[in-house]
């Protein structure tokens, strides 16, 4: 179920949601990125990295999302870190006793029974300007940024080359903006820091959807860009993952630009302003 994308670094895909979980090869073992989403993957996950001798040693989350907190007991007891935003938005949800039923209230139907919990959101926030993931491996930078979710993260595998961009530039996901003050700006600064990177990134890992390589990585950017600025103007935006040219499966993705368009439409017409 692992796929190589660059030097030292796998990819393995859910059947769901198409998550991809990265997997970067250090010294000692690996550092897994999002595992997920389902105890049968996560199980066949693990029995993949045992066959190949590669225990975990480290994991990292890129935002606090569901399906990016997950972990199952067979991947082991490996530190698993993530921003200190994301880890206290983390505890912020788990201090509450019904955290659970929120989250199984959230989850796809189809796969709710198979999604783990007992590990959910375990994660050991890194201090404040944190520059790397502290692990015995190739350096992994973070950049965090505001888009998309509190604390969320890219990691740039810079001798690898390789970009794990969390819930952006996905060619299936429309960018999805947080319910921030001003979650307009905060996606464009998210993805002008990506940009700040695009020239040290030969292989693209997203949260979901296919790796994207060479020039897709700025293409990608590009069409992220123009999506938000057409919500930002209230325009309709000229997108391959919406309307008619939606990949079959994924027509569902309409109804979420749908509400983000009302929602922006909306308070631009309260503020008398665009957005």
């Amino acid at each position: 179920m692992l796929k190589q994308v660059a030097e030292g670094v796998l990819v393995h895909q859910s059947e769901l949601l198409q998550n991809n979980t990265a997997v970067v090869q250090g010294r000692g073992g690996v550092l897994i990125i999002d595992a997920g989403i389902t105890s049968g993957e996560m199980t066949c996950l693990a029995n993949d990295l045992r066959e190949l001798g590669q225990p975990v040693i480290a994991g990292f989350s890129t935002h606090p999302d569901w399906d990016h907190v997950l972990w199952h007991a067979d991947l082991g007891k490996a530190p698993r870190y993530g921003t200190a935003r994301c880890a206290s938005f983390m505890q912020d949800l788990l201090s509450n006793a019904d955290w659970r039923t929120r989250v199984t209230d959230g989850l796809p139907p189809e796969i709710a029974e198979e999604t783990p919990l007992d590990l959910f959101g375990l994660i050991t926030g890194l201090p404040a300007e944190t520059a790397q993931i502290p692990w015995d491996g190739p350096k992994v930078r973070i950049i965090e940024h505001p888009a998309h979710a509190p604390g969320h993260a890219a990691l740039l595998i810079e001798e690898r080359r390789v970009l794990v961009a969390g819930d952006m530039l996905s060619d299936l996901f429309i960018p999805m903006l947080d319910d921030s003050a001003d979650p307009i700006e905060d996606y464009l600064v998210g993805l002008r820091l990506l940009e700040d990177v695009a020239d040290d990134v030969d292989v693209l890992i997203p949260g979901h959807g296919s790796v994207g390589i060479a020039d897709q990585v700025r293409a990608r950017i590009n069409q992220d860009r123009a999506y938000v600025h057409a919500l930002r103007d209230a325009h309709v935006p000229d997108d391959p993952r919406i309307g008619p040219s939606v990949k079959p499966g994924w027509e569902w993705v309409n109804d979420i630009h749908e509400g983000q368009f009302q929602r922006f439409a909306q308070r631009s017409a309260r503020d008398g302003t665009p957005d």
